[in-house]
């Protein structure tokens, strides 16, 4: 499902709000904005306009793009091939519509707000059913607030998909920074640390006193340096990547050694995710986490930026190079160019890739954090938590399910299962 064929319905939502300042994207995809409240704590209206200009550049780029040769052998061993790129490059190029999806977020509430001195983006969307939990769910790299789009109808509208009116959330889905709408750092210090402080203060300026966070990817990091500062009001965290390596495997992992002995049948197969993450998919984390200001090619070519993109992780790159092929899968074709341009059009790969040099937190590692968690584990994550390991990593696991199917963009490939999910994994939070 194209999350531009539902909730079309909220397109009439930030209407209502025109009053007072709006925020537009303007060709360099900065961040403009006039206050009607003159306190850099105000909550503005946003509303996104790339300029005709701006696509017209794009499509010229995508047609002058410069093939390399196609790679020597019949498998992935040597990066994304060349046919699943240029089958990209023919749709981004002849079928795409951006203004589809531009106007599909300019029916969402979109808004931004000035903390610690950036502005941040973030989409609000409350239930109509009373008593609805609030949670703030946070993207990762190479993902969006696009990531997000698909769970936002099952889970504030529960009725409408095979819920109830108690299993209602809010949702308050924040772009992070450098990364999309919001606004790019211009000096170095916005690591997760500082991200979960920010989200913290975001959730009060929106008048929320008990609310859930959940996060994968650099959203995992981040809500879980939420729930270790416990800000007021937080009172769980749900992720679907957790991070849970004993510190054995990790260990092993970094030495290139082999798997400790001992292990389980489970805790064996996440081993072997592991192991070929290490040594075959790191590559793109340890570029921008030394140099990301060298990426200067992705900011250059749209089609150089979605095939740095697409190659984070095995088997999302499976699954993607299977829709362009011809497949059905979890994702669409549009699904995967929204996300994409969404990155062209804010000029954010570099930006975005800064915070893998941010961060000095160990990824992997547990954290120890001290508030009731919850993790969904999915089999094509770039490893798929066993239980015993998560039971050990949180000391107050809630709740824990390893699904059959989904992998690093749950949210986004199974949106209705990944509700499902949230809503068993909060469901004690509710009334306690």
């Amino acid at each position: 499902m194209s999350p531009m064929s539902s909730m079309s319905t909220r397109r009439e939502v930030l209407a209502a709000s025109a009053a007072g300042a709006i925020a537009m994207i303007t060709s360099a995809g900065f961040a403009e904005s006039v206050s009607t409240s003159g306190t850099s704590a105000a909550i503005r209206p946003f509303q996104i306009h790339v300029a005709d200009a701006d696509l017209v550049d794009l499509k010229q780029r995508l047609k002058a793009v410069r093939w390399p040769e196609r790679e020597t052998v019949n498998d992935t061993t040597q990066g994304v091939r060349l046919a699943t790129m240029q089958a990209l490059a023919h749709y981004w190029e002849t079928e795409y519509d951006w203004r589809k999806c531009e106007a599909y977020l300019n029916g969402l509430p979109q808004f931004v707000t000035e903390i610690d001195g950036l502005d941040i983006h973030f989409i609000h969307v409350r239930s109509k059913h009373a008593n609805a939990l609030p949670a703030i769910v946070t993207h990762g790299w190479p993902g969006s607030i696009i990531e997000q789009l698909k769970i936002i109808g099952p889970l504030t509208d529960p009725t409408a998909h095979g819920g109830s009116a108690a299993d209602a959330f809010d949702l308050v889905i924040p772009s992070l920074p450098g990364h999309g709408f919001s606004g790019k750092p211009t000096a170095p210090g916005w690591d997760p640390i500082r991200i979960a402080r920010a989200w913290g203060e975001l959730m009060v300026r929106l008048g929320y006193t008990r609310y859930v966070a959940q996060g994968g990817d650099w959203g995992n990091a981040v809500t879980e340096q939420m729930a270790l500062q416990t800000p007021p009001g937080l009172v769980g965290i749900h992720t679907n990547m957790p991070a849970t390596l004993p510190d054995e495997v990790s260990s092993a992992l970094a030495a290139g050694g082999p798997a400790p002995s001992g292990l389980s049948t489970d805790e064996r197969y996440a081993w072997d995710q592991l192991d070929f993450f290490w040594k075959h998919g790191l590559a793109y984390a340890q570029e921008m986490a030394n140099r990301p200001q060298t990426l200067y090619a992705l900011a250059d070519s749209p089609i150089g930026l979605a095939a740095w993109m697409l190659d984070h992780d095995a088997r999302s790159y499976d699954l993607i190079a299977r829709v362009f092929d011809g497949k059905s899968e979890g994702l669409s074709k549009e699904d995967v160019v929204d996300n994409i341009a969404l990155y062209w059009l804010t000029n954010t790969a570099v930006s975005s890739a800064r915070l893998y040099w941010e961060s000095k937190l160990a990824f992997f590692a547990p954290k120890g954090v001290p508030l009731p968690t919850a993790v969904s584990a999915f089999p094509d994550e770039i490893y798929t938590a066993p239980r015993s390991w998560t039971e050990k990593a949180y000391p107050k696991l809630i709740y824990y399910n390893r699904l059959p199917k989904g992998g690093h963009f749950a949210a986004w490939e199974q949106p209705q299962v990944f509700a499902n999910e949230l809503r068993a994994a909060f469901g004690s939070l509710r009334s306690a």
